[in-house]
């Protein structure tokens, strides 16, 4: 059973609540950390997975991708990329991206922007990514860190850091790391699912799938993100994602 939380009602309104207020970690974290490693689009097919409300699908085409497809498995996500983030170069499918069947399209870029760690067959999926992408096509993903995975149990109180008595961070906790697999969670609503795959496992599947590892970021918050949400300075401390830049390799 594939996981749709995005089309939980209560879940998907305070999730949208928080991303319209311009002021998150997305904001000031990943998606700068993203954006850094694109290539010059102008021109480029692009494939988005896990679109979302096509934000990225909308930049893509602003500058200047030929044609972008969107797709998420959340009909509340296709249907707001559709009112907000038309355009007659992106077309958004309503689908979960591992069952997509894109009649033999390939492109020239595919991006997902914390999606991965949503999907259970991490491997099927890069498999079937190496296939969509065109001779020296680039896939660029962001995921939840490792670090911020690993650990089975998240307290909703400490948030997994270790505090003093009077709340102060001490530092960050990580345990059953080499334990890959299903974790869930409390996150607006109960019961969200992520799944935790180590660093290694991460690059490897890449590796042994064809895909030549370009760049690897750790993101830290803007400088605005520092100013505008003091508390980012704790990725300098543990990181929240990981982007990951690769290449398919053609010999």
């Amino acid at each position: 059973m594939k996981q749709n939380i995005y089309d939980n009602s209560t879940f998907f309104n305070g999730y949208i609540a928080k991303r319209e207020t311009g002021v998150t970690i997305n904001d000031f974290v990943e998606q700068p950390a993203m954006k850094s490693l694109f290539p010059k689009l102008k021109g480029k097919t692009v494939l988005d997975l896990g679109c979302g409300a096509g934000l990225l699908a909308k930049y893509c085409v602003d500058e200047g991708a030929a044609r972008v497809v969107g797709v998420d498995i959340s009909s509340n996500m296709i249907n707001k990329a559709r009112n907000e983030n038309p355009h007659e170069k992106i077309e958004y499918i309503c689908s979960p991206f591992e069952d997509i069947d894109l009649g033999g399209q390939t492109f020239d870029l595919i991006i997902s922007s914390l999606a991965i760690h949503y999907i259970e067959d991490y491997p099927q999926l890069i498999e079937k990514i190496y296939r969509l992408l065109n001779e020296n096509g680039q896939f660029i993903f962001s995921t939840e860190h490792p670090l911020s995975t690993a650990r089975k149990q998240l307290d909703r109180q400490t948030k997994n850091w270790i505090r003093d008595e009077e709340g102060n961070r001490l530092h960050w906790a990580v345990d059953h790391y080499h334990e890959e697999g299903k974790r869930e969670f409390y996150w607006l609503v109960d019961g969200v699912v992520m799944y935790h795959r180590s660093l290694s496992t991460l690059i490897n599947t890449l590796i042994e799938n064809g895909l030549v590892l370009e760049k690897i970021i750790e993101p830290q918050s803007t400088p605005e993100g520092l100013e505008k949400v003091p508390l980012l300075i704790h990725e300098q401390r543990r990181p929240s994602f990981i982007v990951i830049k690769a290449k398919k390799s053609v010999e």
